[in-house]
């Protein structure tokens, strides 16, 4: 519906008088009754004085838009009026109103009456626009020049449905980095005139999914992400590749990028030019990619089974049967058994997942197999004598098993490529699986007894660690969150301790998170401290890192770190270490690798955690009040 279709010549009022801002209402009101839109006059007239009260609708430049949604509204119209002289009207910007609009809305479900408002506060933003109404000669001319605007404006956002770049960011646990790569890049594409629409691909799935229509219509794609994405839908596209991070920190290198001559066209039946964006990625690039992945598919399963373990010894009776706490009682009984579940094929799922990875949909089903083989610890020598004591290889066997297995699958398309297309169609569905779990299966019977060995020593190295040695664990643990918020180092801190938790290790994972929960917290308690240490326009954005930092969401901290990183990154470090080592000397337990405070009833000696957390940030917060000036703005008077 357009305001022209809203809006008659009779509810039009030129070279209007007011005395203040009620009669101006009222004398707006009367036009729009006499355009017949009201039941009730007085009942509608009320509706709109006390939005009034709420907040003037006059939003400045000498423009009022007074608006009310009510029973007593028959139709949704509109009535407009030009003051030459201005009325009073408390505007944000003190200046008298001259130019005034009402809007009528019926008290339906749909939400006309917005629509209209967007519209038109679009549309009165032109100041040539505002200024032919303002010398409209006749209600008839009133009337041309919103209805050549808006037509104008209509043909605009058409045009502008074809959005130029699309961008898909995502990073592996899908909480943060995600969406703040979506914003910058959303925000950058504005700044720069260039339309540009991101799908996310976040922890709760995928998010504002590309049309093919819009696929076939951009010019030029970018992918900021830490995890697999599948590129098949590009064929034929302007393609670039970039972490995530690079989506936050540098969105207009990475929109001008894709859009200059050096971007390549993207093939994916065309295997030479395919891997050529990958080759540029780098080996220790790709790899953390495919860990990434891996990590990325493990997690539900680590959160979920951990936090139902964990409620199941809350529930339990330890005096009835310390050998068999978490399962004494049937309620305990009951979470401990789907807990642990989950909790025991967390490392098939990230096996399978970083095979798939690297080799696709072939890879996951040898990866998973892999998995299972490195958990159960088997040999061949086991294949023969009962009495071998299978040794686990646990988190280090799976990670082996991934990569080989996707690695696999790799080699047997390469060897299937010279078999005829004839039997194309059974290569995926019966000689990968077949040959790619024989093999990887033979590849992990005659690893696990070295690799059990292994993990073996790690587990029991790190379970008889005195406390000077876990103290400097913690620290080295919590630091490297702090680094890169988000980060390759920040990713294999917190991998560390996820994997850890498969060996029970909860001291390390709890050591992590608190040294991940330090930097946002360190940042909001700064702007409430030290208030003066942040700009006025940052501090908002700086008080709800309370909530990012509680929720354990690091990268809450990254526009303050890269607006001063020299000051802010090694506040950063030492606090996050201070935690970590304290969280250690504690004996604090993590369960959940992820929560923050809302998975505090799995944390052992919780009380002692919060304190451990509360002391890094305090450190941190007072090494950055020392680093940091008082900004020159606080100064002005």
């Amino acid at each position: 519906m357009k305001i022209t279709d809203l809006l008659s010549k009779d509810a039009i009022k030129l070279n209007g008088i007011a005395n203040s801002k009620q009669d101006a209402i009222n004398k707006l009101v009367d036009l729009m009754a006499k355009n017949g839109n009201l039941t009730d006059k007085e009942k509608y007239t009320q509706v709109v004085l006390k939005r009034e009260e709420e907040g003037s609708t006059g939003i400045g430049e000498g423009i009022a838009i007074p608006h009310g949604k009510t029973d007593a509204v028959s139709k949704p119209g509109l009535s407009a009026m030009v003051i030459n002289d201005g009325v009073e009207f408390d505007s944000l910007d003190g200046q008298p109103a001259k130019l005034l609009f009402l809007i009528a809305a019926p008290n339906t479900k749909d939400n006309v009456h917005l629509d209209v408002l967007s519209r038109l506060s679009t549309l009165l933003m032109d100041t040539e626009f505002r200024k032919s109404l303002m010398e409209a000669k006749t209600p008839e001319e009133f009337l041309r020049y919103i209805d050549i605007a808006e037509n104008a404006k209509l043909s605009q956002t058409k045009k502008n449905d074809e959005y130029e770049i699309l961008a898909i960011t995502s990073c592996p646990t899908g909480i943060a980095h995600t969406y703040m790569a979506a914003e910058a890049l959303e925000k950058m594409g504005e700044q720069l005139g260039h339309k540009v629409k991101v799908e996310t691909h976040g922890s709760s799935g995928v998010k504002n999914k590309f049309t093919k229509e819009e696929i076939k219509n951009a010019k030029a794609v970018i992918i900021a992400a830490d995890t697999k994405i599948d590129l098949s839908r590009f064929d034929g596209k302007k393609l670039i590749k970039a972490k995530v991070a690079d989506g936050i920190n540098r969105p207009q290198e990475l929109i001008e990028r894709v859009l200059s001559s050096d971007a390549k066209i993207y093939h994916s039946s065309n295997k030479s030019q395919n891997s050529d964006s990958d080759e540029k990625e780098g080996f220790g690039t790709k790899i953390y990619k495919h860990l990434m992945n891996g990590v990325t598919h493990m997690l539900p399963f680590v959160v979920g089974g951990g936090i139902l373990i964990a409620i199941a010894f809350l529930l339990d009776d330890y005096s009835i049967n310390p050998s068999n706490f978490g399962m004494n009682t049937p309620v305990a009984a009951f979470f401990k058994t789907v807990g642990g579940a989950a909790f025991n094929v967390m490392l098939y799922i990230l096996a399978g997942y970083i095979a798939m990875s690297i080799a696709d949909r072939p890879g996951l089903a040898v990866g998973f197999v892999g998995g299972i083989l490195a958990v159960q610890g088997t040999t061949f020598a086991s294949l023969t004598d009962s009495s071998v004591v299978l040794v686990s290889s646990g988190f280090l066997g799976a990670l082996i098993a991934g990569f080989v297995g996707g690695y696999i699958v790799i080699l047997l398309k390469k060897i299937c490529s010279y078999l005829p297309d004839s039997i194309e169609g059974i290569k995926t569905i019966l000689l990968y699986p077949v040959f790619g779990i024989l093999l990887i299966g033979a590849f992990m019977l005659l690893i696990n007894p070295y690799v059990g060995a292994i993990n073996t020593a790690i587990n029991n190295y790190l379970s008889s660690m005195g406390t000077a040695n876990k103290v400097v664990l913690g620290a080295i643990l919590g630091g490297m969150m702090a680094i890169d918020l988000g980060g390759p180092i920040n990713k294999a801190a917190y991998t560390f301790g996820t994997g850890m938790l498969a060996s029970g290790q909860y001291e390390i994972m709890a050591a992590v998170m608190a040294g991940g929960m330090v930097p946002p917290l360190a940042i909001a308690f700064l702007a409430t401290a030290f208030p003066k240490k942040i700009s006025k326009k940052d501090k908002q954005a700086a008080y709800v890192n309370y909530i990012m930092g509680l929720s354990f969401i690091s990268e809450g901290a990254i526009p303050f770190a890269s607006a001063d990183p020299l000051r802010t990154l090694p506040a950063f470090v030492v606090g996050s270490a201070v935690t970590g080592a304290l969280s250690m000397i504690f004996n604090c337990t993590l369960m959940a690798p992820h929560g923050g405070i809302f998975v505090v009833a799995t944390i052992g000696h919780p009380l002692l955690y919060l304190l451990a957390i509360a002391v890094g940030t305090v450190v941190s917060t007072m090494i950055m009040a020392k680093l940091k000036k008082n900004l020159p703005e606080y100064d002005k008077k």
